[in-house]
């Protein structure tokens, strides 16, 4: 399961178990399922970080390919540049 999946069922999972403690009244219960969702969303805020900051290495080093190559004539690394700053860009904007 990937860990973004895993996330979000746990997030789910647990506010699930909030709010049927809560509706039957077991505090424990529901602590449980707080402390699982809160987790589970504070595993994803860094994950969604690290994914971000990929982005913008991936950016950063397709502008310099892009500028290299155009500089240089050098088309392939052009290119590679465009698909780095592509990718960087879908990094940053899952």
């Amino acid at each position: 399961m990937t860990d973004r999946l895993s996330n979000t069922y746990n997030s789910t999972m647990g506010g699930a178990k909030e709010t049927v403690g809560r509706a039957v009244g077991n505090e424990s219960l529901a602590g449980s399922g707080a402390a699982q969702k809160a987790e589970a969303q504070s595993k994803q805020s860094a994950q969604d970080a690290e994914t971000h900051a990929k982005g913008l290495g991936h950016n950063i080093q397709g502008a310099a390919q892009k500028a290299v190559g155009g500089a240089t004539n050098d088309r392939s690394m052009e290119a590679r540049g465009h698909g780095n700053a592509a990718l960087g860009d879908v990094e940053r904007n899952v």
